[in-house]
């Protein structure tokens, strides 16, 4: 018995077709931004998708059900409902069995599209290593599904709040291929460097899928993972953000915020002590990341009508 996946209208005509499908959490829409500027986002990721021939797949729960695209009714619903629970892999069960509305993270995001042959997926910033995980054991269940599922997965590093250098570590324990889009240095979210190197560049999409693909060759079960810096125009400086990351931190301790409340605490205290310029950065860092997500989702389209019509 297989769990059952509701497809929208628009990614069924794409599989029947061969149209390049690109993946889209819904966690950075219910639970990364306020209503009603995650819906704006929402449909400016799906209408850049759209541009440049891609056809969008933004994944949640509703009612139990695992959607693999949503309808604008749906897309409605996950951006303004207060009932929306936040769904990491582990919760995939108890969500589809207990009949939950729930926004899929990046880890649930991956094994949903991966389980829907997508395999292209685009998002904010990865989870990671929190700040003296040493001490909470505090690590995202990203990791973990980057080291298990073969996916290419555009991200702008991870997310500032965490302990950069032991996620670049662990990623590397874990034998996750990660890759920077015309960079040589690991992004952090806000910033378009962590100052922390140690990965190579690829300056195409036509590179990047290369690698990908011979990644898979190998047998090799990790994701690649596409380091993509935000937008000049839109970064915030690491001598600006770092102040206010700490601030944040101190906050969340005298709070004893914990678990899956860490990160939209953390990304809520930021937005108030930057007065909103994180949220303007944060919406033009995923938006920069759909469109470099969707020309990699349409290389590799490419790439595999190609071998497809080679082997016939």
């Amino acid at each position: 018995m297989a769990i059952k996946l509701k497809l929208s209208k628009r990614v069924r005509e794409a599989k029947r077709s061969s149209l390049p499908l690109l993946a889209l959490e819904s966690t950075i829409i219910a639970h990364g931004m306020p209503y009603p500027k995650n819906l704006e986002f929402a449909q400016k990721a799906e209408s850049a998708c759209e541009d440049l021939g891609v056809v969008p797949a933004t994944i949640a729960i509703l009612d139990g059900e695992i959607c693999v695209g949503l309808e604008s009714s749906e897309l409605e619903k996950v951006s303004n409902s207060k009932k929306i629970k936040k769904v990491s892999s582990r919760e995939l069960g108890l969500a589809t069995s207990l009949g939950w509305d729930g926004a899929t993270t990046v880890s649930s995001t991956m094994r949903i599209a991966r389980n829907s042959n997508i395999e292209v997926f685009s998002t904010g910033g990865i989870g990671g290593v929190h700040q003296q995980a040493e001490q909470t054991f505090d690590i995202s269940q990203d990791i973990l599904a980057l080291s298990q599922i073969s996916m290419l997965v555009v991200s702008s590093g991870a997310k500032s709040v965490l302990d950069l250098k032991k996620t670049l570590e662990l990623l590397e324990t874990f034998g996750v291929s990660v890759v920077g889009f015309k960079t040589d240095n690991f992004p952090s979210f806000y910033s378009r460097s962590s100052g922390l190197g140690k990965i190579n560049r690829m300056n195409s999409p036509k590179e990047i899928v290369e690698v990908f693909i011979n990644n898979q060759l190998l047998d090799l079960p990790c994701s690649t993972l596409v380091s993509n810096p935000v937008p000049v125009e839109d970064e915030i400086l690491p001598t600006k953000i770092d102040s206010v990351i700490k601030k944040a931190l101190v906050a969340l301790k005298e709070n004893r915020v914990t678990g899956k409340a860490v990160t939209p605490f953390l990304l809520n205290a930021i937005f108030k002590e930057t007065k909103g310029k994180s949220l303007e950065t944060n919406i033009s860092l995923a938006l920069n990341n759909v469109k470099l997500g969707a020309k990699i989702a349409k290389e590799l389209n490419k790439k595999r009508k190609r071998s497809n019509s080679i082997l016939l």
